[in-house]
């Protein structure tokens, strides 16, 4: 079950909780993981589009369930675990994919609620997520068990007028590491991805709302002149948690058309 050919014996039967599930990253990343053969707790606190992702799920002959989840709150959280443990008999994956970007203002002009609201659902959830996710894993002590969580290129790399957001997103990086080191010799493997400008209603939305050019915007974040895919990001987490990446742990795997080498 160790190898990259191996995927569908790999997931197959098998749980994952996706959170962000209903559109962009999170919506592709819970369909690569059905389609491999997981079933899949679909969160989001966007009801209509994480109710959507499961149809779609289901209609190519998945199983998947969606559950409300205010990833910034304890108990919303807690409920998703619980669901994923309830119904399918443990916890094998998660990917926390759920994050909000809104920012247009430099830092000192920045309101103090758009930081907190910022920092809760972009940092704060990985740690509540990682908690219950953890401990749901702990107790049912299955093989391969995999977390990833999606930082940011902004993790390294800050762009302007996004102070909370790249704060954020270099929390998520360091949260990840420190994780990887406590419950990699417990048989928990976490790994993060750090997208680069990957092609979702969110990218667009700032785009429009800052006034850039798609065209511009992508050479000047890519070495290819192009968005990078959802589906480009949901292999990268498919890899991250099979079996072929099992020496792979506390990494922070670039998927950013080499926006970073530079």
């Amino acid at each position: 079950m160790s190898h990259l050919g191996d995927l569908d014996q790999w997931f197959h039967g098998r749980s994952a909780i996706v959170t962000g599930g209903a559109g962009g990253m999170g919506r592709a990343i819970a369909l690569a993981f059905s389609a491999a053969g997981s079933r899949v707790i679909v969160s989001d606190v966007a009801e209509a589009g994480g109710q959507e992702t499961v149809d779609l799920i289901t209609a190519a002959g998945g199983e998947a369930q969606f559950i409300r989840t205010d990833v910034s709150q304890d108990a919303d959280v807690r409920a998703m675990v619980d669901l994923a443990v309830t119904s399918y008999g443990g916890l094998d994956f998660a990917v926390n994919a759920a994050a909000i970007e809104f920012e247009v203002d430099y830092l000192a002009d920045l309101a103090e609620s758009d930081w907190d609201r910022m920092i809760a659902v972009n940092l704060k959830s990985v740690f509540l997520c990682m908690k219950h996710e953890i401990n749901a894993m702990l107790a049912t002590d299955r093989e391969g068990a995999a977390i990833v969580n999606i930082a940011s290129t902004n993790s390294y790399r800050p762009q302007a007028h996004q102070s909370a957001y790249t704060a954020s997103k270099f929390g998520v990086l360091g949260v990840t590491k420190s994780a990887a080191v406590d419950y990699a010799p417990r048989g928990i493997r976490i790994n993060a991805i750090c997208p680069g400008s990957i092609d979702t209603p969110m990218l667009r939305g700032a785009m429009e709302k800052r006034g850039r050019d798609p065209q511009e915007v992508a050479s000047r974040l890519s070495l290819i002149g192009r968005f990078g895919t959802v589906d480009e990001i949901a292999a990268a987490a498919l890899w991250l948690c099979s079996g072929a990446a099992g020496f792979t742990i506390g990494h922070a795997l670039a998927v950013d058309g080499g926006y970073l080498s530079r």
